[in-house]
């Protein structure tokens, strides 16, 4: 297989992820808070507890920017956090029950348009969509991958 197709092909996969993503999630966050404070919260939903380096590292955010939305979701009831027993300067980032009922409430609304795009899938193209997610989340998205 030529890498160089195979690349193109990921680039374009990743474009149309990107404004899927946007289409699914169009206006499903709440007034109160920012779009980046939603992603902050989605990003802490799928993989807490996070640090705040992480969620810096995955927003691609500087650390200050980082700690003023956290500490803006926290001011907001939003997320909680919690420190590490046996480092204390490390802290751990959850959701509160506010954030997770913020959270759910946007999950269930982007689970209904996702359900909404897939409507007249049959059955064989369920699991076929199922495995392809699959093997692009162990092989090309699993963060340790080598």
């Amino acid at each position: 297989m030529d890498k160089s197709i195979l690349f193109n092909k990921f680039v374009s996969f990743s474009a149309s992820v990107h404004r899927v993503t946007h289409e699914l999630t169009k206006d499903v966050k709440s007034d109160s808070i920012t779009q980046v404070q939603y992603k902050i919260l989605e990003n802490i939903a799928i993989s807490q507890p996070v640090t705040p380096s992480e969620i810096n590292d995955c927003m691609q955010m500087s650390m200050p920017n980082t700690s003023r939305e956290l500490s803006k979701l926290s001011e907001k009831n939003l997320i909680k956090k919690i420190g590490d027993s046996k480092d204390k300067r490390k802290q751990y980032i959850c959701l509160s029950q506010d954030g997770e009922l913020l959270m759910n409430e946007a999950f269930a609304s982007i689970e209904s348009r996702f359900l909404e795009r897939i409507q007249n899938a049959t059955k064989e193209d369920l699991k076929d969509i199922e495995r392809s997610i699959d093997i692009l989340q162990t092989k090309l998205f699993y963060s340790n991958y080598k």
